[in-house]
Parts: C-alpha cells; structure tokens; sequence
C-alpha cells in the first residue's frame, strides 16, 4: 500500500509540473497586466517601474525559472492587485469554497445514489422515465443560466433566499444546488446503469432465494457492488466542483477562490492565477488518490503494488 501511494505520488510531479507550464505560458498570452494595474496616462517610467518590481521585465524563462524556484518554497509570489501573497489570499478564501463545494457534493451524493438506485429498481416504469428525464435536463441546463433563474425565482420574486453573499445556511442553499444538479445527474444516470447490470447477475437471485429482504438486496448486495463505477465518477467530479465553483461563485457573489480567480483573470493577476490554478490541480490529484485506496475497502479483490 505504502509503495503503491509513493509512486502515485511520484507520478503527479510532472503532472502538477506541466499544469504549471501551462498555467504560466497561458496567463503572459492574455497581455500586460501594466496596461490594467496603472492608468492609462502613466507615464513611461512609471511603468518600467512597475514591470521592474513585479519581474516582468526579464525574459519569460528567467520568469518562470524564478517562479518554480519560489513555488517549492511555497511561495507563489505577491499579488498585482492586492499586494498580498498570493498563497496566502488562496488560503484565506479556501474555507468558503470548501464549504460550498462539500455541500453540493452532499446534495449531489444524497439525491444522485437513491434516484439512480430507485430508476433501476423500477425500469421502465413511470418513476424511471422521470428520473432519466429530471437527468438529462439537469446535465443540458448551464450552471450560470440556472443560478441566474434560481435568483430571480426562489429569491427576488418568492424572498425565501438571500439573492447572494456568504453568512447563514440560507445564503448556501442556493448555490450549492445549482452547483450540485448537473452532478447529480450524472451520478444517477451512472448508478441506473451499474445497477442494471448487478440486479441481473446470480449472486442477487440467490440472495432472493435465501430470503434476504428486498431492501437488502438492493442496498447492500447491489449497491455496494455497483458502487465502484460510482465512485470513481464522484471522484472525477472533484474537477468538476473546482471549475464549477468559478461561475457559481460569481453568479452568487459567494467569496470564494473561484470569484476571486475570475478577478484575478480580469486583472492580469499572474502569481494568483497560477496559485488558484495548482491548489486547483493538487486537489483533484489527492482526492483521486483518496478514491482509489477506497477501491479496496469496497472490493477486498483489489490490491494494490
């Protein structure tokens, strides 16, 4: 286990390395953050001042050769807009994100298994039929263009929800919700599908003929058995969330890293782009790790080397 997890580990170097080169080549092609930072009327050594003391006036592999040497030090450099540390703004609007992303993973979790359990228990019926419907519109609908509906019906015209900003439970419900659907039916269409094949295998007729309740066999011979495919589908969502948590927190005025990575782009912010994009991809990296060393605990056929 210990030498399956090093390689793993090992293996997400160049992973995360090239998420960087990219990050870092993608944000100098969007312009000069002098041209946004100053005003217009700045004078021609004010600006030479100002690329001088942000190192944009090296060459762009002295650039990123300084950068990767601060990077493994943990320090990704001071923000353009908010002559801040860029970690350290990462850092602080973290909690917001992770509260928002955990909740729609909640709601995703708990509305997506059941729906798609129940849809392949009764196929075909008029349950499935609306279940596999209330799925593909959820994954057609853009998040944006449902939170923007969900605001204008559930919180301008009945006020039951805060219209945005971050403090009670009420303020989450939305968002997370609209973050949440498209995951949710996708984790259903999944589950129906893993569930048609187990409810049709032996091992569930001859559970039935030991005179195992119905809901035992469904839930715990069935389910766990399918559940694999599942996960793995919940695991990939992370990448989902973090790029989901980009539009919804800006659609809900949600403080979180997604809005202030939105700013950062507006801005040219080049150390906070590349902050939120790696904490971004490490993320999705160890949450992946986490799902495949649950593989065993569900399957005790799974080992790992």
């Amino acid at each position: 286990m210990l030498q399956y997890i090093a390689k793993r580990i090992v293996l997400t170097i160049p992973v995360l390395f090239g998420i960087l080169v990219a990050t870092f080549m993608l944000t100098r092609l969007t312009g000069d953050p002098t041209d946004l930072a100053l005003p217009s009327n700045a004078t021609e050594e004010a600006r030479e001042e100002f690329r001088k003391l942000h190192g944009l006036d090296q060459p762009i592999w002295f650039q990123f050769v300084r950068f990767t040497y601060h990077m493994v030090q943990g320090d990704f450099g001071t923000s353009i807009r908010f002559h801040e540390p860029a970690l350290k703004l990462v850092m602080d609007r973290m909690g917001a994100t992770t509260e928002l992303a955990l909740a729609a993973m909640a709601i995703a979790i708990i509305i997506g298994i059941p729906a798609g359990v129940l849809s392949a228990y009764r196929r075909n019926s008029f349950t499935d039929l609306n279940v596999r419907g209330i799925t593909l519109l959820g994954q057609a609908v853009p998040s944006f263009y449902l939170g923007i509906l969900s605001i204008l019906f559930f919180a301008v015209w009945l006020r039951w929800f805060p219209t945005g900003g971050r403090g009670t439970w009420w303020h989450l419900v939305l968002p997370a919700t609209t973050l949440a659907l498209q995951i949710v039916a996708l984790i259903a269409r999944v589950t129906r599908s893993c569930m048609l094949d187990v409810l049709g295998q032996d091992y569930i007729r001859t559970a039935r003929a030991k005179g195992l309740s119905e809901s035992k066999v469904v839930w715990l011979h069935g389910l766990r058995n399918a559940f694999i495919p599942v996960l793995t589908v919940i695991g990939l969502q992370v990448g989902f969330l973090m790029g989901g948590v980009v539009v919804t927190e800006t659609v809900f005025s949600w403080p979180g890293v997604g809005r202030l990575a939105v700013q950062a782009i507006y801005q040219r912010d080049f150390p906070l782009v590349q902050a939120v994009v790696f904490l971004f991809a490490l993320i999705f990296v160890v949450v992946n790790l986490l799902v495949d060393l649950a593989y065993a605990a569900l399957d005790p056929r799974i080992g790992y080397r």
